[in-house]
């Protein structure tokens, strides 16, 4: 039979992920009696998955321009108080080994278990207690003469039955996630929260995503599904250089979920195939010293033998037997010009969302 039990503590923590833990522990060093509860059967769950099993845990590099905020000021101030290097610092503290990758990324060498067991034993330090299981029932506010301004009900799962919770608590912080992940843990009840207590909120979109088509692109990424290649891909004034990845649904990969934090409905994204390469000029020279060669050979020597095949097709259809020696330099510079500033137009960003509510 369920059974309901009160508790009293200074801050109650919503969601036991990587921004959850870090809250918990830095408000217990203060002095605070700190409660965390997970709703999932295990906590970190998103901090295991990270960086392929590695977790990428920081970059060298790390400043409000990283960041997208209605508000870069904050992003300011919160960096300035706790750095990449603070955290660097934690790591080496408990013997984690980590390696640097691309643009500074710092990934565990080892596993990412190692970063969670980390903030696990910083939580047991300092006397965090972590409550998994636990169903949200609903957050109300207490009358504002009360220490504590909160409550907390829900129910955290015993086998087959439940016991009732009610939780006081004078700070509440909801570190929830949002609906990217939803197998992860993520949802959108920090929203329902914050619309609860009148926050504002500012309009939702999907980040950190690939993209889809709905004309043409999509069966021609159908067809180059596993093909990937270093791009460098702008929208809005925004530009990555990284990996670009073709799949049946559209197209993925580092660049493309980087630069869909900048893309919005109706927008183009402008891919450069040949980064770091003066197009035209290698045309042109390959021209010149192997006219008798088809463009599509020449290509291939720089790009993957299906993807050329693809462009030949977009790009040169008139020409597709002909050898290079038989294009006029304009026609090769407005191929040139095609590969280095390819513009597309996504349908939409995939993302998988159950939203959830109190």
């Amino acid at each position: 039979m369920a059974k309901t039990s009160r508790k009293a503590v200074d801050v109650i923590v919503l969601g036991a992920g990587a921004a959850g833990l870090m809250c918990a522990f830095t408000a217990a060093r203060r002095g605070l009696k700190v409660l965390v509860l997970e709703k999932a059967n295990k906590v970190g769950k998103k901090i295991l998955m990270s960086g392929g099993g590695r977790c990428n845990f920081t970059n060298y590099s790390v400043d409000a321009g990283n960041f997208i905020s209605g508000n870069p000021h904050f992003c300011k101030s919160a960096l300035s108080q706790f750095t990449q290097w603070d955290f660097i610092e934690l790591v080496k503290q408990h013997g984690i080994d980590y390696e640097e990758r691309k643009h500074g990324q710092l990934f565990c060498l080892n596993s990412a278990n190692d970063v969670l067991a980390m903030l696990l034993q910083e939580c047991e330090q300092s006397a965090v207690e972590i409550k998994t299981h636990c169903q949200l029932k609903s957050v109300s506010a207490l009358s504002a003469q009360d220490d504590k301004r909160y409550r907390v009900s829900l129910i955290q799962a015993d086998g087959e039955s439940g016991n009732q919770l009610e939780l006081d608590c004078h700070s509440l912080v909801v570190a929830t996630g949002a609906l990217s992940v939803p197998t992860l843990g993520g949802s959108d009840i920090g929203y329902v929260i914050a619309e609860q207590f009148n926050l504002p909120l500012t309009p939702r979109r999907a980040g950190l995503v690939p993209f889809m088509f709905s004309d043409s692109m999509q069966p021609l990424c159908e067809r180059l599904s596993g093909c990937s290649l270093e791009v460098e891909v702008t929208c809005n004034g925004s530009q990555f250089a990284e990996n670009l990845l073709f799949t049946h649904r559209g197209i993925s990969g580092p660049a493309i979920l980087q630069i869909s934090n900048y893309w919005f409905p109706g927008d183009e994204i402008e891919i450069n195939l040949l980064p770091g390469i003066d197009v035209g000029e290698w045309i042109q020279q390959r021209k010149q010293q192997q006219g008798k060669t088809r463009l599509k050979t020449a290509l291939s020597q720089l790009l993957p033998k299906s993807l050329v095949g693809e462009l030949e097709k977009l790009c040169w259809p008139e020409h597709a037997e002909s050898a290079m020696a038989e294009f006029s330099d304009k026609r090769l510079l407005e191929i040139a010009e095609k590969l280095g500033h390819w513009r597309l137009k996504p349908s939409a960003t995939r993302v998988i969302v159950q939203p959830k509510s109190l």
